[in-house]
């Protein structure tokens, strides 16, 4: 399948694309095993909430998009979509669209969380040098990105990459690489790739575990018992749920 690429190109949509598969998935074992009580956002809320506000949910609902769109372009094969009833020019106006959307709000809300991290002291002196390594893979991956999607379809003439890219991606986890797919792409599109695999080369030693979990344990923890140092409780009764035991 690689016959026709270079080392580069095996290196590069080959090699890499298997090694930080390799570290996402043994990293997030070795930090689950080792670093459980690190495996937190280290939230600054209680330091700063007014920017948070904004750039949060901004930031969140963005990404949130962007994934789904990843999933359905790079996952789902186009044949399947037009066995579906969804013509190719559908897809693409739906995608620009939706991505371009979602690429600004998930740029613009991360510019003012990185603003708010860089200008409110105690955020600042919380912030590690993960957190900068982290910010600084996450912008460039989204930001080329977006570059990409409005280079090759607002400002170009349009560019299916499911016909090269989703293939390639695909491959990779069939086990059969074929690098010779990429070799076709724009190159915004492979610099696109590149910092993503590199993102997730990082991901398990960042803050951005916190995506991979969920707090399922909330719904069948048992209850939390207070108990009152006071001899006298006042004259107000208890509320309900909170009567003194014992």
């Amino acid at each position: 399948m690689a016959a026709g690429a270079g080392t580069g190109g095996i290196l590069l949509w080959v090699v890499l694309p298997y090694i930080a598969l390799a570290v996402f998935v043994l990293g997030h074992v070795w930090r689950y095993r080792y670093d459980k009580f690190g495996w937190t956002t280290r939230s600054s809320q209680l330091y700063e909430k007014r920017l948070l506000r904004i750039g949060s949910p901004l930031f969140h609902f963005g990404i949130l998009v962007v994934l789904i769109g990843h999933v359905v372009g790079l996952l789902i094969p186009e044949s399947w979509t037009a066995a579906a009833g969804v013509t190719e020019t559908q897809y693409h106006v739906v995608a620009v669209t939706l991505g371009t959307v979602a690429g600004v709000c998930t740029l613009g809300g991360l510019a003012i969380l990185i603003y708010r991290r860089r200008t409110v002291g105690p955020v600042f002196s919380a912030t590690t040098r993960n957190d900068k390594a982290m910010y600084v893979a996450l912008t460039t991956t989204i930001a080329l990105g977006l570059a990409a999607t409005v280079d090759a379809n607002i400002a170009g003439g349009g560019y299916n990459y499911r016909e090269t890219i989703s293939p390639w991606f695909r491959s990779i986890f069939a086990v059969q690489p074929d690098p010779n797919l990429m070799s076709d792409a724009p190159l915004l599109y492979q610099l696109h790739a590149v910092s993503a695999l590199v993102l997730f080369a990082i991901w398990p030693f960042t803050r951005l575990v916190h995506m991979l979990t969920a707090p399922l344990g909330y719904l069948t923890r048992p209850y939390i018992v207070y108990r009152s140092r006071d001899a006298e409780l006042g004259t107000r009764p208890p509320r309900r749920g909170w009567e003194r035991v014992g």
